[in-house]
């Protein structure tokens, strides 16, 4: 129950790469693929951790190995979260940045078609926000978790792009 049949450290070897792999993959894999989850991308996420799974045990069932490569999963991340906590261009790398996807009324579409949104879920996100048009939105950001912040021509001014990158 607790022997291991491969040594510990190649469990925690296969583990990290696993975890870095996947994090550039869903990276790449745009902003939009991590915002909200849509039914497909619930049962993504479930096949990728079953796909993963035994790329990170190699094939171990013992108590020990299972304990080996969680604690590794969750000292990368908590490694990962410390660096991108200090330093603003690991952040970017790795968490991505927002980026203004409506200005003045109109649609960048490079922003949007590289996020791969459709104009059904810009309609959702713009109504979930108040705004029924997107003539009427001022500015709208697309986070780095997918969500979309607008400010309308109705709303009173919030903190601008600039304001807010100056205490970064």
């Amino acid at each position: 129950m607790f022997a291991l049949s491969v040594p510990w450290w190649e469990l925690v070897l296969r583990a990290a790469i696993m975890y870095i792999a996947l994090i550039v993959l869903i990276r790449i894999s745009g902003k939009r693929q991590i915002g909200e989850l849509s039914p497909f991308d619930l049962i993504l996420l479930l096949i990728l951790s079953e796909a993963v799974q035994n790329a990170m045990n190699a094939g171990e069932e013992s108590v020990t190995g299972g304990l080996i490569v969680v604690c590794t999963l969750l000292g990368l991340n908590s490694f990962i979260g410390y660096i991108t906590y200090k330093s603003k261009k690991a952040e970017d790398i790795i968490e991505g940045k927002p980026e203004i996807l409506i200005r003045n009324g109109k649609l960048i579409e490079s922003v949007a078609e590289a996020a791969r949104i459709t104009e059904s879920e810009l309609e959702s996100a713009l109504r979930e926000n108040g705004v029924f048009q997107i003539e009427d939105v001022k500015l709208a950001i697309l986070e780095n978790n997918g969500s979309v912040t607008v400010e309308s021509y109705n709303e009173k001014p919030h903190a601008t792009i600039s304001q807010f990158q100056k205490y970064r």
